[in-house]
């Protein structure tokens, strides 16, 4: 008994020390006050996932400001991905302990809680892997965003930066490429479709729907005509 207890202490020490050193060389988030993004952590990742291929990294990707984003797309990407964005403080607490509940019952990590904020430090600083000290560093980034930050910036970010494809990257760049117009001209059936394929940007093309995009987009469209329209 009493070794186990010094196992269990060794091992909440070095835990514990693993999580102090996450939090204390995780990136500064102020520069994003006023500058861009030049690339993200998720933009790196996809170009050496392609070099090991044998392939030329594919990147497409157009900066443009939030007042020049359909007001569709924004409430579009709301209601699929955090429809409690304007409320929460970077964390979901109620999404979070369902999808940990959920995740408890299958034994692994399956269902997913994040919100765009989260989403949105992922994309950034880290890496689409679930282990829970990088869950740790995003959680910790998603609070230091919100305290940062204006909701409109980080709305503004996530959209130009989030992937919608293999090399597209923002809002503008899938605009462009599935529907070729800007992203401030897109309809709501066009919204819907982008916002529905954030799921899995890698396997659904807004331009060609599978039916599950295709369900997802109507799932979508029913519930923007009960949100209300997104701070402008």
């Amino acid at each position: 008994m009493r070794q186990l207890g010094r196992a269990i202490a060794a091992a909440a020490v070095i835990g514990f020390a693993c999580l102090a050193y996450a939090y204390l060389t995780l990136p500064d988030v102020r520069p994003l006050r006023t500058a861009n993004p030049v690339e993200t952590a998720f933009m790196r990742l996809r170009a050496e996932q392609a070099r090991a291929r044998g392939e030329t990294p594919r990147r497409r990707q157009r900066w443009v400001g939030y007042a020049h984003i359909a007001s569709d797309l924004k409430r579009a990407v709301l209601v699929a991905e955090d429809d409690a964005f304007w409320q929460h403080e970077g964390v979901d607490v109620t999404q979070m302990r369902e999808a940990l509940t959920e995740d408890l019952e299958r034994g692994r990590m399956v269902r997913g809680a994040s919100t765009i904020t989260q989403q949105l430090a992922k994309n950034l600083y880290l890496s689409p892997s679930r282990n829970p000290v990088r869950k740790f560093e995003e959680l910790i980034l998603a609070r230091r965003l919100e305290a940062t930050l204006t909701k409109r910036r980080i709305f503004e970010l996530y959209l130009n930066v989030i992937e919608w494809g293999d090399g597209i990257y923002g809002a503008e760049a899938a605009a462009e490429t599935y529907f070729h117009k800007p992203a401030s001209a897109l309809t709501p059936d066009e919204a819907a479709l982008l916002a529905g394929a954030i799921i899995n940007p890698r396997r659904y093309n807004p331009a060609h729907p599978p039916p599950r995009l295709l369900r997802r987009q109507r799932l979508i469209l029913r519930r923007m005509g009960a949100m209300e329209p997104p701070e402008s």
